[in-house]
């Protein structure tokens, strides 16, 4: 198929992916209300033509699996949704084509410049929570199918466009769709990293620290333990072990020069009971980044270790009591051999667009590219617009970029998969 042909499939296409990104982020698929999104998906996969596979998770089985992340909240009434499609005779290399429909909390909506699910365009953005992270992922891979439908092909391969859930927190959602036995030669998921290729990420450990004290009244401080103050000295431990993983000789050759690769950030904080009380009990949530190559179990119990060790060490901690409890990530990080064929032809498809070879990117966050890495025996990589602000206020993509990954992805299945024309 003529490369100008594709292209100009994918220009006339645009204001479509527009739209479908826009229909997406107004449907608030925060964690838990995901069920309208993926009405929307399926509906769009069913008119494209596809075979559709809508799928509870099914926790207890998914217990399992290598990879699983202690879930957050019930499954019920939360799906997967995927679009199969089914070439005529099968010639090329198989692909996934994966993206997470969840999206995170807005934080104050009084801070955003419009309500946050409601999109705005202003200057070449669409404005919104989950426009970068990453529906307009999700609308590119989508528009790049219909682009070569739209010129009389498909492609001549297994092509899998996945719609999953709870990629922000567990990751089980992709897992669930490896663990129902979707594999290929090559998966791609289109997050927001700014048109680079990436061949390695980190590993993420999420959990609560929970520390109690004695409370009291306060005309009397000493007669109590303050839980706040003793879990920031907990954290403080808990820094040295984030100050270890970052010292050169402790990080992963993929981050050899990124001074500071591996984050503990604390992202949430719940203590006290009353403003003259000393209060009874903290609970931080945390979220340690680690070095790729370590099982998640090994550093779950290294920072175990060091709670523990605190708690018997730090005279200041005397009395009280500190527990960890690990919900959410425990994700391992992942590598991907930068010169793997998948990322030759990505990055092919990338220089017909933009003139100059992709940049390669070892990430300092996870995504779900590690699900099909490590426990799908799928090649993976993230490959997606440029976005701002995700997970922030006002969070943004620009059209221009939705609109090249969408090309990019559109010559890179012809290539991959090979194309095959519609009728026989």
């Amino acid at each position: 198929m003529d490369r100008d042909a594709i292209l100009g499939a994918v220009a006339t296409l645009r204001e479509d992916g527009v739209r479908l990104l826009s229909d997406l982020v107004r449907s608030p698929s925060l964690l838990g209300q995901e069920g309208p999104a993926q009405d929307l998906m399926e509906r769009i996969f069913r008119d494209m033509g596809l075979e559709v596979d809508r799928f509870a998770i099914d926790e207890e089985a998914l217990k399992a699996q290598p990879g699983w992340s202690p879930s957050l909240i019930s499954y019920e009434g939360r799906e997967n949704v995927v679009g199969v499609h089914k070439p005529r005779r099968a010639t090329g290399k198989s692909l996934i084509l994966n993206g997470h429909i969840d999206v995170v909390p807005t934080g104050p909506e009084e801070l955003w410049s419009a309500p946050p699910f409601e999109p705005v365009i202003r200057d070449g953005r669409l404005y919104g929570r989950g426009a970068g992270d990453m529906k307009a992922g999700i609308a590119a891979y989508v528009m790049a199918f219909k682009a070569l439908r739209s010129l009389g092909v498909q492609p001549a391969a297994p092509v899998y466009l996945q719609s999953v859930v709870e990629e922000e927190c567990t990751g089980n959602g992709a897992l669930a769709c490896v663990a129902r036995g979707y594999k290929a030669d090559a998966a791609v998921i289109p997050e927001p990293f700014n048109h680079t290729l990436q061949i390695a990420q980190v590993g993420v450990i999420r959990c609560e620290l929970e520390v109690t004290g004695r409370p009291a009244h306060v005309l009397d401080t000493g007669a109590g333990l303050n839980a706040i103050e003793a879990a920031f000295r907990v954290l403080k431990h808990l820094k040295t072990l984030e100050s270890a993983w970052n010292h050169p000789d402790g990080r992963h050759p993929a981050y050899a020069h990124h001074h500071h690769p591996y984050n503990l950030n604390v992202g949430h904080i719940d203590g006290g009971e009353w403003a003259s009380s000393v209060p009874t009990r903290c609970r931080m949530e945390l979220r340690f980044g680690f070095p790729p190559g370590r099982a998640a179990a090994e550093v779950s119990a290294e920072i175990e270790r060091a709670v523990a060790e605190a708690c018997r060490g730090d005279s200041d901690l005397k009395g009280i009591d500190a527990r960890v409890i690990f919900r959410g990530f425990q994700a391992e990080g992942c590598t991907l051999d930068p010169d793997h064929p998948m990322l030759e032809a990505l990055d092919a498809a990338h220089r017909s667009i933009f003139g100059t070879p992709a940049p390669k990117l070892a990430q300092t966050c996870t995504t779900d590219v590690r699900n099909f890495v490590l426990y799908g025996d799928t090649p993976a990589t993230c490959y997606g617009p440029e976005a701002e602000r995700i997970h922030g206020i006002d969070e943004s993509v620009s059209l221009d970029s939705m609109a090249k990954v969408t090309a990019v992805l559109a010559l890179f299945m012809a290539d991959w998969c090979g194309l095959e024309s519609i009728d026989p």
